[in-house]
Formats: structure tokens, sequence, C-alpha cells
């Protein structure tokens, strides 16, 4: 029988032809054959040239989630186990694996499909129609493949239970997968201890992709006073703190995230140096500068301000107004570490931000370091959504 299809449109699937994975709806001129939303059908030119297939989904804009170039490949167990181990040999040549982002969506060919390890938790998040009908067979590799290198896994928890499910036309869901475990797992991380709340927590529970960033401010934080803002469960902070700093204040608009990060301050006996207070920062930073308070250090890891390009000059606001504001309360000669985490505030549009905000408050930025994600967070070129983290490490000089 022959297997469905979609045939674009003359000039559509751009993104696609430059690298991408993605076709969407206004892409597509027509569908021939008979197949269900979730279903893998080919894909094939305006002209008839054939470009590959993949998983689809009428109900999403991103109509086809695009798996192989080879028309001619066979979508089943072992094609995805394939892309599962490269996924997990890889971790293994980059990464501290004790915890880590072991699949990673498009970056790792297995789009809309995230899995997270937290010691000998999984935490897994599906967010595609297709990749969702492979998610047992995926963790069941996952956990024979950790198996195989003496890690076993004792319990999985799934969080798939973001908003952007339901622009796939399917329901928001988490819970356990298999039997019921503690959701709170504890992982040390730079030497640092966390506890993670799989269940409640942001996201999978945890930023992994900080991972080396937060262990690059280390060599910095040696007998500083350190203001880290957005603090959530205080991993910046404590981070400072177990690298010397002679204080770290650490501030969240969230109780919640504040008394987590109390209770990770404990865990490290970092309770007389690291404090948290639960305060919206924006509120905060105009008080210091008019108590006249300085820090050596000040760390600003919000939340994304925009999630889409329709919020992007809101966004330019809040990252100038943050950035203006923590400079204003530096020592002189001391250290700003900065960061955006959305993927619809590139690089150039951050920098430049950064740049006026330095400008307006007479500030010179000697640049320390550029970083972005972690690499278990692989930023795929030519899948732009792949590449979202962009963080600095400045030095704040007073204008000359």
């Amino acid at each position: 029988m022959e297997q469905a299809s979609a045939v674009l449109k003359k000039g559509g699937g751009r993104s696609f032809k430059a690298g991408g994975l993605w076709i969407y709806d206004n892409e597509i001129d027509k569908f021939s054959g008979d197949f269900n939303d979730g279903d893998i059908i080919n894909l094939f030119d305006f002209d008839g040239y054939p470009l590959g297939k993949g998983f689809v989904n009428r109900k999403s804009k991103i109509t086809i989630r695009v798996l192989t170039r080879n028309i001619n490949q066979d979508i089943d167990t072992d094609f995805i186990f394939t892309r599962v181990k490269n996924a997990y040999e890889y971790r293994k040549r980059v990464t501290d694996m004790s915890s880590c982002r072991l699949i990673f969506g498009e970056a790792d060919f297995l789009p809309g499909f995230v899995v997270d390890k937290y010691s000998d938790i999984l935490v897994v998040q599906s967010l595609s129609l297709g990749m969702d009908r492979f998610k047992t067979s995926i963790l069941d590799m996952l956990k024979a493949l950790l198996y195989s290198d003496g890690t076993v896994i004792k319990g999985i928890y799934e969080r798939s239970d973001a908003k952007v499910r339901e622009s796939e036309g399917m329901e928001r869901y988490k819970g356990f997968i298999g039997g019921p475990f503690d959701t709170r797992v504890q992982i040390t991380e730079n030497g640092v201890k966390y506890i993670v709340d799989v269940e409640d927590g942001q996201k999978t529970g945890f930023f992994l992709d900080q991972k080396y960033n937060r262990l690059s401010i280390h060599r910095l934080c040696a007998g500083l006073d350190v203001l880290d803002c957005f603090t959530h469960t205080g991993s910046f902070a404590l981070n400072a703190g177990i690298s010397g700093a002679k204080s770290v204040l650490g501030i969240d608009a969230s109780q919640l995230a504040v008394d987590q990060a109390t209770e990770n301050a404990k865990l490290n006996g970092l309770s007389d140096i690291v404090k948290f207070k639960c305060c919206d920062v924006f509120e905060l930073l105009p008080e210091l500068e008019a108590q006249g308070r300085k820090f050596d250090m000040v760390i600003l890891d919000p939340p994304a301000f925009t999630k889409s390009r329709n919020s992007v000059k809101n966004a330019v606001k809040g990252y100038r107004e943050i950035n203006l504001r923590a400079m204003k309360i530096i020592k002189d000669n001391g250290f700003l570490v900065t960061c955006s985490c959305s993927h619809f505030m590139p690089y150039e549009l951050f920098t430049q931000t950064i740049g006026q905000a330095a400008k307006n408050v007479h500030r010179r930025l000697r640049q320390i370091e550029y970083r972005t994600q972690a690499p278990d967070h692989p930023i795929l070129w030519s899948a732009d959504e792949s590449y979202y983290l962009k963080f600095y490490i400045f030095q704040v000089c007073r204008d000359i």
C-alpha cells in the first residue's frame, strides 16, 4: 500500500531546506493517502522531489517534524534505538552524567522529546504526538543503556504538563511511569548538593543547562559579597557560597523557591553565609541603590522575559532595566554575571541591550567570558530553537 504523503507549496519549506527539521502548516500544498495524526508520512517538494519523512500532526502549526531526509528509511524501533544510543554516547563523551539531560529533542533528532536524569531518577517530557508513541520504548532503551554502565534507574516521572502540549492537540499530564517513589531527589553538581522536586519544580525539576556556567563563577567568588537575583532554588548563590564568598544574598519572588533554596543552603552547611529573601527583583534593586548598598558581584538569571516574537520589545526593556540597576550597585571593578534563557532574545540583541544599559549608567564593561548552555543541551546549527541560553561574565569598571 502506498504510504501517505505531503507535498509542499512552491517556495515552501525554506527553514527545512536550510537544515531545519520543521514543516509548518502554511507550507503544505496537499496531503494524499490515509493517515492519522501522529503517523509517519513521506514528504515531497512541489515538483515531486523526495525530501524525507516524518511525523505529521495537522493540529499543530509545526505540522511535520522531519526524522530523516532519506525517504526509503524505515522509521521503526531499530531506527529510534540508533538515535537514542547516539544521544547517550554523546553525553558520555561531553559531560558528567550523574545528573544531565540525556535527550534534548530536535538537537538529538528526536523531536519534541526530553529526558533528564537526576541521580537514579529519570524525568520525561513528551511534547510531540509522534514521539509520544515511542515514549515507553525510548525509556526502556535508556534504562538498558544506563544499566550496562552500572546505573540502575529506580523510578521515572513524567512532566508533560507544559502548555505547548495543548497546541499539539494533546492533554497536559504529569505522573509516575511505573511504581511511585519519593519525588524529592538529592543530587550533587559541582560539589553542591540540591534537593530536586521532580513533581512540582520548574520544567523537569532543575535547570541543568547552567551546570558549567555555575562552575565558571567559582574562581571569582572568594571573599566577595554576592547578590543573586532570580535565585530560584539557590543554585548560583550556593555555588558562590561553596567557592568562598564572604556573604551571599539570594532573591526570588516565589516563597516556595526561597524555602527550597534555604533548605539547600542548610544541606550544604552554608546557612551562615548564604541567605535568601522573597521579594520582587525589580522593586529591590532600586531600594538597594537608594540605601547605598554595594556588592562585589551581582548575578542576574531571570526567567524568560519573552516566549514569543511579539513580546521582544518589552523583554528588551526588562533586560535593560535589571542590568542597568545591577551595574549601579556593583563596586568599582566588581563583577556582573548576566543571562537570558529566551530563544526569542537573540545573542546580538541581548548583547546590544547590556551595552546600552552600561552606557546609560556610565560604566565600562570588560568581558571576562561568554558562554551558552551546557553540552548536554547541544546547539544544533540550523535548528534555531536549540540555541537559547546566553551567559556573560563582566568586570564593571567606572567610565574613564
